[in-house]
């Protein structure tokens, strides 16, 4: 297994090389003001400004980038998020070092349409949240550096102002109709980049090898960036093996510096290969040498060599590899998609640590800092531009996909960890446009998936769910929720294998359902005795709804965690045993909000991740460490369940997930045997045990070996015998207080006092006074508004040092308060 120690080297190295090579890009984090409104015009966001007069209104607050507009109003529960204009303003100091450079503002992303002011000119435009950009701001500065405002008003500073729109806009990708918020902002990295007159644009490094990985070449191809017109250069490069020896170096002389320019081609004997164990990556460093100054840079990349077999599994470098997968969006409590370099980190780290090798991308463009973490972790990708949903709109629409694409591609291209393009999702679902053309559709798919083959023949292009479209793309991803959306979990491998018989190359992305954090069920299938099973497993129009329609776990289920354990678990076992299949990527692997689910335990909110959206891990996460990580790990289900209850004398099961040999459990203090692991004896891989707990605390220990490596986990809990009716009173209380943060908890019970732990009901939750509820964050225990679990429910306060009154209100109990 790919060890920690690891991770952190690779990844020091991988952002130390990175300023290196950026050494004159400058992260514009600090010292903007935010207005969450349109302008009646740039001159509002520059004119001058006395204190108490009009001209100060409207109010601008201080923020820094990344930054999102939607940060807390994505997940409140009372409004739908803000969709239009926003702007922001900060003041640069300016001071290109190179004779005749160039001054750049390098968006990393920008959602969704952006226009750039210095002063009161525009000097950009740019539509699409996701694809990076530049704004050449150099002959604006220069002109504004000549008016007395530069001297008198903003006393040799730049001023620099900054649109946003994310505005509903039918003509636009992604469709508004899309299961995710399309956020605003700038939520990615601002950079002010300086260049020479002659810099790179875009240095090309595709490192090919054998499936045998006996011989190996790196194809360089430069484009440059030269608005000055400089006639010739000289280009020195080197290649550098991951010990960093040089393994080829040679120089060039360009007397032609427009298009793109071949420069190399190098044969590498037996390189070292790329894998996902092992994620080693070359160097090739370059410097440009002209009349305009040096340009220093460097690309890194791997070998590896893929393979998706028709009609089978997926090979890297000519060894079948299951790819074992995730989703990510770009979205986290309190911060929505403006996710910092350290969050990203910390989040990609803890897939590897569950075991993934492979990650979509959904459904658009991601940071320059996630593909790099993919390459030096060792996670492939599955990448994709935004068609999400809605239909097919005219040109402008088609234009914008044209675009995303060809950005994609040329921005990410040298990273070995991506090996599909994606070139679409659902693109099945009408209603955007009165006109739904299923042969237009064709049509567009068709050119958007020559133009990948043209821009990069080396990968696959793929989509997920438009059956019609199937046959056009390398690997197809039909709509399987079994156990969720349709049909029972047991459904799942039959569905995969039908679905498999009627495309050339099958790949499973998506599959899972839904969590409610914190609940947790002593009869977690119940549900499955309504559904109808052997069907498609397919997901319909409706079926995320919690309304109407079909019997479907997803409307008549529990949300417990207990269930997607189980569904999760029978899903990893079944994969074991499909030689044929080329992988899978659960949904997702964090939970993420979306303006279309306001009906949700945790409203605005799609629950099916294993961690919760501020990163805290559910159950679900230790059961894929159990079938996909060697290094040794126990986990016994229920840390977060308090209460477990039943009859008095009745067993009751007990579940482990570990990765070891064997397990042996442990009831206040008495062993219960000792099992060994199978992965095909569902559930837990046979380490299951029913065991007849004490009315009141009990303590569960468990302790499982792998050889000589031994490993533990305890729980405790309260067993309650007690039984209890519907909920007729509530009762708040604070639990703990650490620095001024106080946590709640608020209980359901019924007429005779005994806890409901079974409530669902909705909560609400106030607050009144000095301090403020930490809310708004889109988690089970930092929502206001959200449904209990077992009987219960949680929330945070900041005190801010002074007194508060916190209320809870349910519909048909008596709201009660607490003082604080």
């Amino acid at each position: 297994m790919f060890k920690s120690s690891i991770y952190i080297c690779l990844i020091i190295l991988l952002f130390t090389s990175y300023l290196a090579s950026a050494q004159q890009s400058i992260r514009l984090n600090k010292n903007w003001e935010f207005l969450k409104q349109d302008l009646g015009g740039i001159w509002e966001a520059v004119r001058p400004v006395g204190v108490g007069n009009p001209e100060a209104v409207p109010l601008w607050q201080n923020v820094n980038l990344p930054h999102c507009v939607n940060a807390e109003d994505a997940v409140d529960p009372d409004v739908n998020y803000y969709q239009g204009p926003a702007w922001y303003r900060t003041q640069l100091s300016i001071a290109n070092p190179h004779p005749n450079g160039r001054t750049l503002l390098h968006f990393e992303g920008a959602g969704q349409k952006t226009e750039v002011y210095v002063y009161t000119t525009k000097v950009a435009t740019h539509v699409g949240g996701y694809d990076e950009w530049t704004a050449d701001i150099t002959e604006a500065v220069e002109a504004f550096k000549k008016t007395d405002a530069f001297k008198k008003q903003f006393k040799g500073k730049v001023p620099v102002s900054i649109r946003t729109d994310n505005s509903r806009d039918l003509e636009m990708i992604p469709s508004d109709l899309s299961d995710f918020n399309v956020y605003g902002g700038i939520y990615r990295y601002l950079n002010l980049v300086y260049v020479p007159a002659l810099s790179v644009d875009k240095m090309f490094v595709k490192a090919a090898v054998d499936s045998l990985g006996k011989t190996g070449t790196v194809t360089v191809t430069a484009r440059f960036y030269n608005p000055s017109k400089v006639g010739n250069a000289d280009l020195n490069f080197k290649l550098l093996d991951p010990n960093g020896k040089v393994v080829f170096k040679a120089g060039k002389r360009l007397t032609s510096l427009s298009g793109d320019l071949e420069i190399s081609s190098i044969a590498i004997k037996k390189p070292v290969l790329w894998t996902t164990e092992k994620p080693v990556q070359y160097t090739l460093t370059y410097e440009v040498i002209s009349s305009g100054g040096n340009f220093k840079s460097e690309e890194k990349v791997g070998f590896r060599n893929i393979n998706f077999v028709e009609k089978g599994p997926f090979k890297l470098n000519g060894k079948r590899l299951l790819l074992r997968g995730t989703h990510r969006h770009e979205d986290h409590a309190g911060l929505g998609a403006a996710m910092t370099e350290d969050l990203i980190r910390k989040e990609m780290v803890m897939m590897k640590d569950m075991g993934v090798n492979f990650i979509r991308l959904g459904h658009y463009q991601q940071s320059r800092i996630v593909l790099n973490l993919c390459d030096s972790l060792g996670i492939l990708v599955w990448e994709e531009i935004p068609w999400c949903r809605g239909g097919l709109g005219g040109d402008v629409y088609k234009n914008q996909a044209r675009t995303m694409l060809k950005n994609m591609i040329e921005q990410h291209y040298n990273h070995p960890s991506i090996i599909i393009w994606g070139l679409g999702n659902e693109n099945d679902w009408p209603g955007d446009f009165p006109e739904f053309d299923k042969e237009k559709i064709r049509t567009f798919m068709k050119e958007l998936n020559d133009t990948s083959h043209k821009l990069d023949p080396s990968r696959y292009t793929a989509i997920r769910r438009c059956d019609f479209c199937s046959d056009i793309v390398d690997v197809y991803s039909p709509s399987i929720w079994a156990g969720w959306y349709r049909g029972a979990y047991t459904d799942y491998k039959q569905v995969s294998i039908d679905e498999f018989k009627k495309v050339k190359r099958f790949l499973h992305v998506e599959w899972g359902g839904d969590s409610h954090a914190l609940r947790h069920s002593e009869n977690p299938d119940k549900a499955l005795s309504k559904i109808k099973t052997g069907g498609s497993a397919d997901e319909r129009a409706g079926d995320a709804s919690l309304y109407g329609g079909a019997a479907r776990i997803s409307k008549d289920g529990d949300w417990s965690e207990s269930y997607i354990t189980n569904l999760i678990d029978w899903h990893l076992k079944e994969q074991e045993t499909m030689p044929w299949l080329s992988g899978t990527a659960y949904w997702p692997f964090k939970d993420f909000s979306t303006p279309v689910r306001p009906d949700n335990p945790v409203p605005y909110m799609n629950q099916k991740g294993v961690v919760e959206r501020d990163l805290t891990k559910k159950e679900a996460y230790y059961v894929f460490q159990s079938y996909w990580t060697n290094k040794p790990m126990v986990h016994i289900y229920g840390h977060t369940w308090p209460i477990r209850w039943g009859d008095a004398g009745e067993e009751k099961m007990v579940k482990v997930y570990s990765n070891c040999s064997e397990a042996e459990i442990f009831l206040n203090g008495k062993s219960f045997g000792t099992k060994k692991r199978n992965s095909q004896d569902y559930p837990a891989a046979g380490l299951r045990w029913n065991l007849p707990f004490v009315n009141g605390g009990n303590v569960v220990k468990v302790v499982a070996k792998n050889g000589n490596e031994i490993v533990t986990d305890e729980i405790k809990f309260i067993y309650q015998t007690e039984k209890w009716g519907k909920p007729s009173t509530m009762e708040l209380k604070k639990v703990s207080e650490v620095g001024g943060i106080a946590t709640l908890e608020v209980k359901l019970f019924d007429d005779k006092g005994v806890q409901c732990l079974d409530a669902v009901n909705w909560i609400n939750f106030g607050l009144t006074g000095d301090g403020k509820l930490i809310d708004n964050l889109g988690t089970s225990s930092g929502s206001r508004k959200v449904q209990a679990y077992n009987g219960r429910a949680i929330i945070s306060a900041d005190l801010k040092s002074g007194k508060s009154v916190v209320s809870v209100k349910s519909d048909g109990l008596p709201t009660v308060f607490v003082n604080l």
